[in-house]
């Protein structure tokens, strides 16, 4: 199925010269029929075709979409909208502080398909770590999935500068061991956003981190 058209990322492009309430408000038809719209019914179809295998998921699209406005109180950028539609599969959606999730992106300058653990909390990232440690020959399988590799790459986040004393000398061994966010992200094309194939697309990618998933939450959820 096609979801989007040209018009989708037309508007973003306006949007980015035109942030303001005034322009958005004039072209509010265009981002609900071209935007809104169409994006909300491909969350629901990736919700239905993800919750086959993972009855877990919220099912309401309106609890995974973020919303376009941003949140200025306390950012310099003043700008009152996003310049995209964003979305979060999981658990709880967009409130989500646990289950490791899959997330969409879809604006004028970059699309974006990923998911793993983005926020972690002191007691998850223990928790994270430990499994790491005495489990590092799954975790490197995981990490070596021709699938997970070919559309991935490796998992990504911010480093801690400090370990703890137990895991010093093993970072030398599995250098993941030092991150404090576990996620992975990949850029699609706009052709492939305005392809039939868009669905199976995002679900192929999302396939491909069902493992590294399952291996974080069950971390956590230890």
């Amino acid at each position: 199925m096609k979801y989007f058209n040209p018009a989708f990322f037309k508007f973003f492009d306006q949007l980015s010269k035109n942030n303001n309430k005034e322009w958005f408000d004039q072209n509010r038809s265009t981002y609900e029929n071209e935007v809104k719209k169409p994006f909300r019914k491909l969350v629901e179809d990736l919700i239905e075709k993800l919750s086959k295998d993972l009855p877990e998921i919220n099912r309401e699209a309106s609890k995974a979409i973020f919303r376009i406005n941003r949140d200025i109180r306390f950012s310099a950028d003043k700008s009152l909208y996003k310049n995209h539609v964003g979305a979060v599969l999981s658990r709880n959606g967009t409130k989500d502080e646990d289950y490791p999730g899959f997330y969409i992106h879809f604006g004028s300058e970059e699309i974006l398909v990923g998911g793993g653990k983005y926020n972690v909390n002191k007691e998850q990232l223990a928790k994270i770590r430990q499994e790491i440690f005495y489990n590092n020959k799954d975790f490197k399988k995981l990490l070596a999935d021709k699938n997970f590799v070919e559309k991935f790459g490796t998992l990504q986040g911010e480093k801690n500068k400090v370990l703890p004393p137990d895991y010093k000398e093993f970072i030398t061994e599995q250098p993941l061991i030092a991150n404090k966010q576990f996620w992975y992200m990949t850029n699609l094309t706009k052709k492939e956003a305005l392809s039939e194939d868009l669905e199976k697309i995002l679900l192929a990618h999302f396939k491909a981190g069902y493992k590294m998933n399952k291996f974080l939450w069950d971390a956590i959820s230890a």
